[in-house]
């Protein structure tokens, strides 16, 4: 089993920035990709980074060119980067984790509690 811990989330304005964390713990070595998803209230949850064991990545349409996912494998730790942030921005941002083979797009195995991102005008 893997646990994901996210941390960072907070309330920024409108064009700010925020950098979100996720600690993993468990059996580490099985993960290969990690993710950032959202679900913001009433909506459904989507998907907005992801990235492998080897590198690549994944990156949403409406977040490309402002958002940058990372991982720190010996930290066991995947991160956010978040800049320019939008109104409709605001939602609870999860950390997943995927096993086996590269799976950019989904669906994951492991999920994370949450951190909520609020973005005020």
């Amino acid at each position: 089993q893997v646990q994901l811990v996210e941390s960072g989330g907070g309330l920024v304005q409108a064009g700010g920035s925020l950098r979100l964390s996720c600690a993993a713990s468990g059996s580490i070595f099985s993960i290969n990709t990690m993710a950032w998803c959202r679900q913001a209230p009433g909506k459904e949850r989507e998907l907005v980074a992801s990235i492998s064991n080897r590198g690549s990545t994944y990156y949403a349409d409406s977040v490309k060119g402002r958002f940058t996912i990372s991982r720190d494998d010996a930290k066991d730790t995947l991160y956010l980067q978040m800049n320019s942030l939008k109104l409709d921005e605001t939602a609870m941002y999860y950390c997943a984790a995927s096993f086996g083979y590269a799976k950019l797009r989904g669906p994951y195995d492991s999920w994370g509690q949450g951190t909520q991102v609020t973005v005020s005008s």
